[in-house]
């Protein structure tokens, strides 16, 4: 649900006016104009909105989406209510697209698209980039055409994680001193009414999906796995057998097949690169709620199954094995999918099964995102870099993805242990087709770092996987070698802006209980103690907390908040910040990485002024 909160007091709307023109004009803008606004106005200017655009655009009208089919009913219960005033309502999607509008007001040219690239700064972009209640008043926007409109939007979020999935916006005349905006209430009650919708058909889509899930994995040891986009679920068996590859590969091919569309008016429901929910399952007798039974040998044919009108049957890569992918339906339309999966007839067992997951432990956004986009670029043997905060499981997940891939033999170099002497041996290792793991580029010595530059010069394609830890600015050599891995690149994240894993990571991190002891359990409150903790030293320090508890308690039953180190217990000094301030905080320190520490670019990427971005590093003491 959205949070009203108490909007800011604004700018007088005369002054500001005068500004506009003047920057409109190219003269020097006055003092005390909001750095945010200037910012907007100068990306409309960047993307070459015309500030008297009178035609907007028409593109032609999105596809029936799943958050207009669960928003109409209580849109159009608003419409009768809307014809008689002087105000409109507005819906848009994730992408800023208009799907369905109502009402009257100045400036209302019903235009079809109201991102920032076609009109400039409005109050849906806003609340979309800050996922925040926002408003935006007269000379504030960009176009002419909207100096007499005084505008409020609400995001709208999926109820299961928390994703934008668009903007309610609420727009009347200009109101001068209006705080909050007289349409505020009305575009929150909107929103969390059809979020309360959005919330209702997902739990009966998941359920059947559930169903579904739990009749095909009914069987001892079968290898079933359930997605529909935003929802996964793993047998025991699958979770062993299935590589990253693999996962991604049917990820994407439960959202080209149907997932979350209706057959008569495709629409995508939500990003299937959204954090997932994982289940292990064991559960009763035969498939349920599947469209038809899947049929053998059927070969994979994307233009004939878009629709996911029928079964059929899927080679994975890693020599994983063969998915029979089966649609999953309800009331009509195509919600996900379920695949068998059958491993290769001359092996039963992945040899990656037999290690530990711990690289592939979380369901975060960062983390998910990461680590599906390090498994897509791993499945070719082309260089791969992998960057991050110390202790963040650069090395693991490095191993992880070589594994999955089949290269069970890398030859590993870690610069860290000191100088590389022979750095010939990366040739001849890259010469015999093996695959090489090069630890703690950021410690190679300026004369290794250049051999490692000639050979990627002469091999372009080399099986090369290095992981680089930021710090000091790296020298020259070093920055070409960067420069050269820029377009094959992860950045990892940091463990306090994933909390949401550490119970994923906890049971993965503890070691294998002895005979007759009990495995490590937490009680809530130490949970939330160690979801509270910054972790400097991130998931390696974790495991060092874990292992240590595990080792040296001399009592029995789950870890209480008082056995934790007083740091841990007691908490950050600093208040904790909301989850706005933390997407905030997290896009700053990831521009900073993206732009090797110059506050100047990071500040110019973000679309915000370099002061505002020095003021906001130290209220976030970054």
């Amino acid at each position: 649900m959205t949070t009203t909160e108490e909007s800011p007091a604004r700018p007088a709307l005369t002054p500001l006016r005068q500004a506009r023109e003047r920057f409109l004009t190219g003269r020097p803008l006055p003092d005390g104009v909001p750095d945010e606004i200037v910012a907007a106005w100068r990306r409309a200017r960047f993307f070459g909105v015309r500030h008297d655009l009178t035609e907007p655009s028409e593109p032609p009208p999105p596809a029936r989406s799943a958050l207009l089919t669960a928003a109409r009913p209580v849109l159009e219960r608003l419409a009768p209510a809307l014809a008689s005033g002087q105000s409109s309502l507005v819906l848009t999607d994730e992408r800023l697209r208009v799907l369905w509008s109502a009402g009257s007001g100045p400036g209302d040219e019903k235009c079809h698209d109201l991102s920032e690239q076609e009109v400039g700064h409005n109050s849906a972009a806003l609340a979309l980039r800050t996922r925040r209640r926002a408003e935006v008043h007269g000379p504030e926007h960009f176009l002419d055409l909207w100096q007499d409109v005084s505008a409020v939007s609400v995001p709208v979020l999926a109820p299961e994680n928390g994703q934008v999935l668009g903007t309610v916006t609420v727009a009347c005349g200009l109101c001068t001193g209006c705080t909050p905006h007289p349409g505020a209430a009305l575009a929150e009650a909107t929103a969390t009414a059809v979020e309360a919708e959005l919330l209702a058909r997902s739990r009966t889509t998941e359920r059947v999906l559930l169903d579904a899930f739990q009749r095909a994995a009914a069987r001892p040891g079968a290898a079933v796995v359930a997605l529909d986009g935003k929802n996964r679920l793993l047998s025991d068996a699958a979770a062993g057998m299935l590589s990253p590859g693999a996962v991604a590969v049917l990820e994407r091919t439960a959202a080209a097949n149907g997932s979350g569309r209706d057959d008569t008016d495709p629409s995508e429901a939500y990003d299937p690169c959204e954090p997932v929910g994982a289940s292990e399952s064991t559960r009763t007798s035969e498939p349920y709620g599947l469209s038809e039974p899947a049929r053998p040998s059927e070969p994979y044919d994307s233009a004939r199954h878009r629709n996911g009108s029928v079964a059929f049957d899927l080679e994975l890569p890693d020599g994983t094995g063969t998915a029979h992918v089966t649609p999953v339906r309800h009331e009509g339309a195509v919600i996900g999918v379920v695949a068998v999966v059958e491993p290769p007839a001359d092996e039963a067992v992945r040899p990656h099964a037999q290690h530990p997951r711990v690289a592939l432990a979380g369901r975060s956004v960062p983390w998910r995102h990461a680590t599906a986009k390090a498994a897509e670029l791993a499945r070719s043997r082309e260089p791969l870099l992998l960057t991050g905060e110390r202790g963040t499981g650069k090395t693991s997940l490095a191993r992880e993805l070589l594994r999955a891939r089949g290269d069970l033999d890398p030859v590993v170099v870690d610069a860290a242990e000191g100088p590389v002497d022979e750095p010939g041996i990366w040739a001849t290792a890259l010469a015999s087709d093996h695959a090489l793991l090069l630890r703690h580029a950021e410690r190679l010595a300026q004369a290794d770092v250049a051999a490692l530059n000639s050979l990627l010069d002469e091999r372009p394609d080399a099986p090369l996987l290095l992981t680089f830890t930021p710090g000091t600015p790296p020298g020259p050599c070093l920055q070409r070698l960067l420069d050269t891995l820029a377009a094959r690149s992860v950045t990892l994240p940091a463990l306090r802006e994933r909390p949401d894993d550490i119970r994923e990571l906890l049971p993965e991190l503890a070691p294998k209980p002895v005979p007759g002891r009990p495995p490590l359990t937490w009680t809530l409150d130490a949970l939330r103690a160690l979801e509270r903790h910054p972790w400097p030293g991130n998931i390696t320090e974790l495991a060092h907390l874990v292992r240590a508890l595990a080792e040296h308690r001399q009592v029995a039953g789950p870890v209480r908040r008082t056995e934790l180190p007083d740091l841990v217990r007691e908490g950050p000094a600093t208040r904790q910040l909301s989850p706005m301030e933390l997407a905030e905080r997290t896009a700053i320190l990831e521009s900073l990485r993206s732009h090797g520490g110059n506050k100047a670019r990071a500040a110019a990427a973000l679309g915000i002024a370099r002061a505002t971005l020095y003021r906001k590093l130290r209220g976030y003491s970054l």
